[in-house]
């Protein structure tokens, strides 16, 4: 029997296999995917995010990034550097298989089966033919696991959704742009010498043609005979989760619940999340995962869920990016609490 199997094989999933693999515990990841597995998503990794996974042993390439700028349709800019070192551009395939070649020098077996009935037992759980101590449940935004034993909850709020499409152009910015118009949100991040990634944020269920139609500003540095592959989507992006544990089964990464990806903190908490749950099954003690859980993401859940309040007020999220502008103090304190 192994200490621990993780079911799907993510980044979130990936990260805790290779927690557990350096604590010393037995783990296998259940993923019936080949590697790598390409999602709609902002590719900037915080500079949390980065140290996390250095400290994992992952080695990354990608392009530097020194900080958050701003901007709006008025030409409004508020701009800000880290406070604790660099961030990072990433292509998410490129995350993923850094994740992979770490998990597979650590000697982290992958399953090429699928997590479906999860049946518990009084000292261990059974799932796709593997018996395990503990279950962790990294298997994404929509888990079916969380679905399967009544963890989530309803929203009745508006759902936002993103949209994700790369285009081969040379980086004009060092730092994560975010470019707000009326209803939405453009993340503009510089991945190489000739790449940059743009994902969307918003409420609107439109092709992302239309979408970037809002930013006029950022449409004319994106010819589309420069756009590569498909738009890709994801959404509806907040999940509301009852608790995060049920018995010998723990549920980590976007799993875990999730607000938003306005402050683009995603793999900082699937990180922090991980590194929670295996302190907790190395000593025993599962239940206290929800309490270390609260802990380790109230930050970035205090912080993204303020801003969306603001968004979510049209005359309050029109001066966002104007009273940035002009209070440029204030707006490197809430840069420097993304790192």
């Amino acid at each position: 029997m192994i200490d621990l199997l993780v079911a799907g094989g993510g980044p979130a999933g990936l990260a805790t296999a290779i927690h557990a693999a350096l604590a010393g515990l037995e783990v296998v990841v259940a993923e019936p995917r080949a590697t790598p597995i390409d999602k709609a998503c902002g590719e900037g990794l915080m500079p949390p995010a980065l140290r996390g996974l250095t400290a994992l042993g992952v080695t990354l390439h990608g392009h530097p990034l020194r900080g958050i700028r701003y901007l709006d349709e008025a030409r409004n800019i508020a701009e800000a550097p880290f406070g604790s070192g660099p961030g990072l551009g990433v292509r998410r395939t490129e995350l993923h298989h850094a994740l992979a070649r770490r998990a597979a020098e650590l000697g982290v077996l992958v399953e090429p089966v699928r997590v479906g009935a999860v049946q518990q037992h009084g000292d261990h759980v059974s799932a796709a033919g593997l018996r395990a101590r503990y279950l962790a449940a990294a298997d994404g935004l929509h888990s079916p696991i969380r679905r399967s034993l009544g963890l989530g909850l309803p929203d009745d709020r508006p759902a936002r959704y993103g949209l994700r499409r790369h285009y081969a152009v040379a980086p004009w910015s060092d730092h994560v742009e975010v470019h707000w118009s009326a209803g939405s949100e453009a993340y503009v991040t510089p991945l190489g010498p000739e790449l940059v990634g743009v994902a969307v944020l918003t409420g609107h269920r439109e092709p992302f043609e239309q979408q970037l139609a809002r930013f006029p500003q950022l449409g004319r540095r994106l010819p589309a005979a420069a756009a590569i592959g498909p738009a890709r989507g994801a959404g509806a992006l907040r999940q509301r989760v009852r608790r995060r544990v049920a018995g010998r089964v723990l549920l980590v990464g976007d799993a875990a619940g999730y607000v938003d990806a306005l402050t683009g903190e995603g793999i900082s908490v699937a990180l922090a999340g991980a590194a929670r749950l295996v302190d907790c099954v190395r000593a025993g003690r599962p239940q206290e995962y929800e309490r270390a859980w609260c802990r380790a993401t109230r930050r970035y859940r205090l912080l993204t869920e303020s801003l969306l309040r603001l968004r979510g007020r049209p005359a309050v999220a029109a001066r966002i990016v104007p009273v940035a502008a002009r209070h440029p103090a204030a707006f490197a304190a809430a840069v420097r609490c993304l790192g």
